[in-house]
C-alpha cells in the first residue's frame, strides 16, 4: 500500500467535517480556492514540488483533503501526474512554483500534450505589481512565464483576482478533457494566493467535455467508401485509447473483416491475438505492405507520423479515411476524408451507420487478391516472426517473451525511451493492462516517475497499486532521485533498469550511419548500491533470469529495483525493401 510519507493520505469523514468548519470560520486565501474548487471537481491527488510563490497552495492543502506527492524534480512531478491520468482515466493535478520550477516542468508536459493526456497545471506568479514589462528583479521573475508553456498547453491563464480562481479552474478542467484532450496551464500570482479574501467556500463545480461529433455528411461518405471496400484495413492509433473507442472498433472491423494494426500509443486498443488483429508491427515492411494494398484504409486517432508511416516511406494506392479529435492532424501527411471528431464518437457513429447499410449483407466478402482477410493475417505475422528469427535476436526475443511472462495480464507498464521500449511497441501484447510509453515527445525520463504516478492513481481508485517501469540506464539517470520519492510513498512500483553503459539506441544509430559511435558511452553508477542508499530493495541479475526477479519484485511490497546488464540489439531496420 501507499504511504503517504508527509502526513495522512485521506482524511476520514471526520477529518472533512472539521476541514469544512475551519473552512467556513478561519481566515481563507486564494489558496483555500485553488484546493476547494479542485475537491469540487473529483480531483484526490496533486503532484508537485513546494516553492516560495507557492506557499499560499501549499498551506491550503493542509486544510483540505487533497493527497499531495512531492516529487524530487519538476519535469518528473510532470511525468508522474500524466502517469497518474493514464493510469486512471482522470485529471492529473500539478503544482509548479515559479520561473525555474515551471521551466523545468516543461520537457514532461510537451509528452502530455503530444500524447493528448488531460492535465490541469497550476503555477504559481511572482506578485501582481511585478508583472508585466517592467523588471523590478523579483526572483523568479520571467518576462511572461505561460509564453513558455504555449508550445507545450492547450492553453494558458493567468488569475489576477482571487474571485476568478473557481471558474477559471473549471473552465481549464472542462478544456483538458475536451477532446483534443491535453494538459492545461494556469498561473495565479504569489500576492493573490496570499491574501485574505470575501470569496466563501467552494461547494461545487462542474466541468464536462464539450461534445465532439462527426459531421453526419462526413460518416455517410465514409460509410460509402467502406461499404463497397473490396480490402479494407484499420490503423489505430493512440487517440483510439484516448476516446475509449475499443468497443465500436471490434465491431466496424469485424463487420468489414478488416485487419486492424496499432501504433505504438492505439496498443492495446484491438485484441491482440484476434483473427484480424496485426498486432503492432508498424515498423516492419510486411505490414507497411498491406496497408499499401489497401483500397480504403481507415486512421482512428493518429497523424501517419514519422513511427506510423514506417518513416515516411509508407505510400498507399487506396483512399485514406482519417478520424482525429486534432483538426490540424487531419491530411497533415496524406489526403484523405478527413473527420474531426473525437474517436469514440466517431467509431460510434460510424458503427451504427454500417448496421444500417450492411443490413441486407456484404455484397461480396473481402478478398485480398484471392486470400480471405483472416489468412493474411496469418501469413504476414508469420513472415514477420520468420524475419525476425532469421536475424541474431534469439537473447532480445527470449528477454522480451520473458518479460511478458513475467507480468500479471492486468499489470500496467510504463516504458521510457530505450531499446526495450522500441521492442515492446511491436511486441508487446497489453492483455488486460495498459501499455504507456513516451513515444508522443520521445524525451528521456518518462518510465520511473509516471509509474509511480500511475501506482498512486490506481491505489486511489482502489485498484491493485503495483506497476512495472523499464528504462535504460541513460534514462533511468533523468529520473533516479525519485527512489527518494517512491520510497517516502512507499509506491509499489518494480523499477527494471537495462543497463548496456550508454545511449543504446543512438550508439547502434550512429554505427549504422558512420561506422562509429561518438559521445554514446556513460560512465554510471552502481545502480543497486545507488537503490539501496535511498533504502530501495535492488538486485542485479543476468538477462536469462529477469522473469524470475520480476516475479519476486512483483510479489514484495514498496518499490523494489531489477538490474540487467547487457547489449540488447535492435531488429534490423524493416522500411527498406529486402
Amino acid at each position: 500500500m501507499i504511504d503517504d510519507g508527509a502526513g495522512t493520505a485521506a482524511a476520514g469523514a471526520g477529518d472533512k467535517a472539521r476541514a469544512a468548519d475551519n473552512k467556513g470560520t478561519g481566515e481563507r486565501n486564494g489558496g483555500d480556492l485553488v484546493v476547494e474548487t479542485l475537491e469540487a471537481l473529483g480531483a484526490k491527488t496533486v503532484f508537485g514540488i513546494p516553492g516560495q510563490h507557492a506557499l499560499g497552495l501549499f498551506d491550503a492543502m493542509g486544510r483540505g483533503n487533497l493527497h499531495f506527492v512531492s516529487s524530487r524534480v519538476e519535469n518528473n512531478s510532470a511525468f508522474a501526474a500524466d502517469g497518474y491520468s493514464r493510469a486512471t482515466g482522470e485529471v492529473g493535478v500539478l503544482f509548479l512554483s515559479t520561473g525555474p520550477g515551471a521551466l523545468t516542468s516543461l520537457a514532461g508536459l510537451q509528452e502530455a500534450y503530444a500524447t493528448g493526456v488531460p492535465m490541469v497545471v497550476v503555477a504559481s506568479q511572482i506578485p501582481l505589481e511585478g508583472l508585466g514589462a517592467r523588471r523590478k528583479g523579483m526572483l523568479h521573475q520571467l518576462d511572461d512565464q505561460k509564453a513558455s508553456a504555449a508550445n507545450v498547453t492547450k492553453s494558458q491563464r493567468l488569475i489576477q483576482h482571487a474571485s476568478g480562481i473557481p471558474s477559471a479552474i473549471q473552465d481549464a478542467w472542462t478544456e483538458a478533457i475536451s477532446s483534443p484532450q491535453g494538459p492545461v496551464w494556469l498561473e495565479i500570482p504569489q500576492n493573490v494566493l496570499l491574501d485574505p479574501i470575501m470569496v466563501p467556500p467552494v461547494e461545487d463545480a462542474l466541468a464536462e467535455a464539450a461534445d465532439n461529433p462527426p459531421r453526419v455528411e462526413l460518416v455517410r461518405e465514409a460509410v460509402k467508401w467502406l461499404s463497397t471496400a473490396e480490402r479494407p484495413a484499420i490503423i489505430a492509433g493512440g487517440g483510439t485509447r484516448r476516446g475509449r473507442a475499443e468497443k465500436s472498433l471490434l465491431s466496424i472491423a469485424e463487420k468489414l473483416r478488416a485487419p486492424v494494426i496499432c501504433t505504438p500509443g492505439g496498443n492495446g486498443a484491438f485484441p491482440w491475438n484476434h483473427e484480424l488483429s496485426l498486432q503492432s508491427w508498424i515498423e516492419d515492411r510486411y505490414m507497411t505492405d498491406v496497408l499499401e494494398d489497401a483500397d480504403v484504409v481507415v486512421v482512428i486517432g493518429s497523424s501517419l507520423g514519422e513511427v506510423t508511416s514506417n518513416y515516411f516511406t509508407f505510400e498507399p494506392r487506396g483512399r485514406i479515411i482519417q478520424i482525429d479529435a486534432e483538426p490540424r492532424v487531419l491530411e497533415s501527411n496524406r489526403p484523405g476524408l478527413g473527420i474531426r471528431a473525437d474517436a469514440g464518437q466517431a467509431l460510434a457513429a460510424l458503427d451504427e451507420a454500417l448496421d444500417a447499410a450492411l443490413a441486407g449483407g456484404r455484397k461480396a466478402s473481402p478478398t485480398w487478391r484471392g486470400v480471405s482477410p483472416e489468412d493474411l493475417v496469418k501469413e504476414s505475422l508469420a513472415k514477420v516472426k520468420a524475419r525476425l528469427e532469421s536475424q541474431d535476436l534469439a537473447k532480445e526475443l527470449k528477454f522480451m517473451a520473458d518479460i511478458r511472462e513475467a507480468v500479471p495480464a492486468d499489470m500496467q507498464t510504463f516504458w521510457d525511451m530505450t531499446i526495450s521500449s522500441y521492442w515492446a511497441w511491436s511486441c508487446w501484447d497489453a492483455r488486460q493492462g495498459q501499455f504507456h510509453s513516451a513515444q508522443g515527445a520521445g524525451g528521456l525520463g518518462f518510465g520511473y516517475p509516471a509509474a509511480i504516478g500511475g501506482a498512486v492513481g490506481l491505489e486511489t481508485v482502489g485498484k491493485p497499486g503495483r506497476v512495472l517501469a523499464v528504462s535504460g540506464d541513460g534514462s533511468a539517470m533523468y529520473s533516479i532521485s525519485e527512489l527518494a520519492t517512491a520510497k517516502q510513498h512507499n509506491v509499489p512500483v518494480t523499477w527494471l533498469i537495462v543497463d548496456d553503459g550508454g545511449y543504446g539506441i543512438l550508439r547502434e544509430y550512429m554505427v549504422g550511419a558512420f561506422g562509429k559511435a561518438t559521445a554514446t558511452e556513460l560512465a554510471r553508477p552502481d545502480f543497486v548500491k545507488l537503490a539501496e542508499a535511498f533504502g530501495v530493495p535492488a538486485t542485479r541479475v543476468a538477462p536469462e533470469d529477469v522473469g524470475d526477479a520480476l516475479k519476486a519484485g512483483f510479489a514484495a511490497d514498496g518499490p523494489n529495483v531489477v538490474v540487467v546488464e547487457t547489449l540488447l540489439k535492435m531488429f534490423a531496420p524493416t522500411h527498406a525493401e529486402d
